[in-house]
Formats: structure tokens, C-alpha cells, sequence
């Protein structure tokens, strides 16, 4: 069993920075793969980034590739998404989950077994 909970969001103009953090409890955190999606009103829930438990591999939506960062620190339980360069496209609900399933791309929310209650992330143009 893991528990996630986010943290980090807010308003933000375009252009500047966030980075999101998501607490697991658990001792079996570093066996997870862990990754981020993002729900805006009206929309389904959308696949942002991915990253493998040892931290080695990690997969990006195009969105936004070169602006987003995931890492983890499994010493810490937590794993960090570095957003910079934002857009009011970006504004959204931001979720961490937690995956048990073989590493593969990681996009699809059903292959995360955990999620969090969600961080709010607005971008003012």
C-alpha cells in the first residue's frame, strides 16, 4: 500500500517556474514506478511524465518535453516535477501516481496501481 500526497502548486504567470512535489508513505516506495498526469476542467486526465524506480529512464508527453522535469529521491519517498517555462495551457490538476506494472511508457492511467489527491496548478497569461 502506498499513499501520495502532492504539494507545490499555485498561480504562476507564464513563463515562470513550479516544481510539484508528491510524499509517498510506505517502505516499498523505491520499487515504484512513479508518474505525473494532469486533469483541466472539461478534459480527460492527461499523461505528463514518467520515471522508472531506479530513476535511470524517464518518458515525457510532447507537451512538454524540454520544459518538465521528473526526478525522485527514494531516500526522501518523493518524487519532483521541475515545471518551468509555463503556459495557461498548463493549468490543470496535477496528480502523482505510483505504478507496480513492467516499465513500458507509463502513459495510461491504468497502469498506476496509486494516486494522489491532486495538486492545483493555474498559469495567468
Amino acid at each position: 500500500q502506498v499513499q501520495l500526497v502532492e504539494s507545490g502548486g499555485g498561480l504562476v504567470q507564464a513563463g515562470g517556474s513550479l516544481r510539484l512535489s508528491c510524499a509517498a508513505s510506505g517502505r516499498t516506495f523505491s520499487s515504484y514506478d512513479m508518474g505525473w498526469f494532469r486533469q483541466a476542467p472539461g478534459k480527460e486526465r492527461e499523461f505528463v511524465a514518467a520515471l522508472i524506480w531506479s530513476g535511470s529512464e524517464s518518458y515525457y508527453a510532447d507537451s512538454v518535453k524540454g520544459r518538465f522535469t521528473i526526478s525522485r529521491d527514494n531516500a526522501k519517498r518523493t518524487v519532483y516535477l521541475q515545471m518551468n517555462s509555463l503556459k495557461p495551457e498548463d493549468t490543470a490538476v496535477y496528480y502523482c501516481a505510483a505504478s507496480s506494472t513492467p516499465w513500458g511508457t507509463k502513459s495510461r492511467p491504468s497502469e498506476y496501481d496509486y494516486w494522489g489527491q491532486g495538486t492545483q496548478v493555474t498559469v495567468s497569461s
